[in-house]
């Protein structure tokens, strides 16, 4: 395929462009979805300046990691592993700038590659229509590993939101290494978490790989049952789950600023409809197809 390959790496903003006026015509063969880490930097590193305008950054070093952060203690409740393997990986950053409020977002969604270039899709939103925000001020972010490369990185406005839902399956017993199985699906992409803790189910501090397939929000929110639809923010628990080391089912639907959360034990107990149980099969189903 004919592309026009940009000459230099773009400065974060709002469209691609180049930053030399030498384009030269190149055939950059196929795009292809490329996979990468999710990486909650701020569980390990602070800023050392925050950006007042939009920006994107590369870390492929130590030394740059150290340019742009400073190493803490872990501050999320779950472990979390702050090291990169700088031989293979670089981290990509970036920031929305300074907003008034809280309520802000920016989120790295999936990731295009082909022989020319790397294209980072991405979207910002503002406070959702209901959420509680504060006056203080906020400096939105987001970080990535990536396959350590040389290629012009271009970033791409999506007109995406931040609706998903995220499954799971649990238990306290659960033991090794990534034996709990949860998915996040939007509808760009499906989002692996990895070693999540049972009972902390608080994602954004969990590491995670995109699992390179289109996402199918819209397509599996209508299997919901109405009775949970009409939760709207509430938790609800159905039956005991994991009282007798049975584990349990984990359903989160997060539409605006509104996260409802569903417990569900993996026995079928009174209190689930048959609705309830049909949709428990979907939810393991679907886990099933995405390991």
């Amino acid at each position: 395929m004919k592309k026009i390959m940009l000459s230099l790496f773009i400065a974060f903003g709002f469209s691609a462009c180049s930053l030399s006026n030498d384009e030269v015509s190149t055939d950059c063969g196929t795009d292809v979805a490329a996979t990468f880490t999710g990486f909650p930097l701020l569980c390990n590193y602070s800023v050392k300046t925050l950006p007042t305008n939009p920006v994107a950054i590369f870390a492929a070093s130590q030394e740059k990691m150290d340019l742009y952060f400073t190493k803490h203690e872990n501050t999320c409740t779950v472990p979390s592993d702050p090291n990169i393997d700088f031989s293979k990986n670089m981290l990509v950053g970036v920031f929305a700038g300074a907003k008034p409020t809280t309520g802000y977002t920016i989120k790295m969604t999936a990731m295009i590659e082909n022989k020319c270039e790397i294209v980072i899709n991405f979207y910002e939103s503002g406070p959702q229509t209901g959420e509680a925000i504060s006056q203080t001020p906020t400096y939105p972010s987001d970080f990535i590993i990536i396959p350590k490369t040389t290629k012009p990185i271009i970033f791409n406005r999506t007109l995406e939101t931040g609706n998903n839902v995220v499954l799971g399956t649990y238990s306290s017993k659960c033991t090794g290494a990534d034996c709990q199985k949860f998915f996040q699906i939007n509808d760009s992409s499906v989002l692996k978490y990895l070693n999540v803790v049972a009972g902390k189910y608080e994602f954004e501090q969990y590491s995670y790989t995109n699992t390179n397939k289109v996402g199918d929000y819209t397509a599996f929110l209508k299997t919901v049952p109405t009775e949970i639809l009409n939760l709207k923010g509430q938790t609800k628990t159905y039956g005991t789950p994991d009282s007798a080391d049975q584990g349990g089912i984990y359903f989160q639907l997060r539409q605006g600023a509104v996260v409802t959360k569903v417990y569900i034990d993996k026995n079928d107990t009174a209190d689930q409809s048959a609705e309830i149980k049909a949709f428990k099969k979907a939810i393991t189903d679907k886990i099933t197809s995405l390991k």
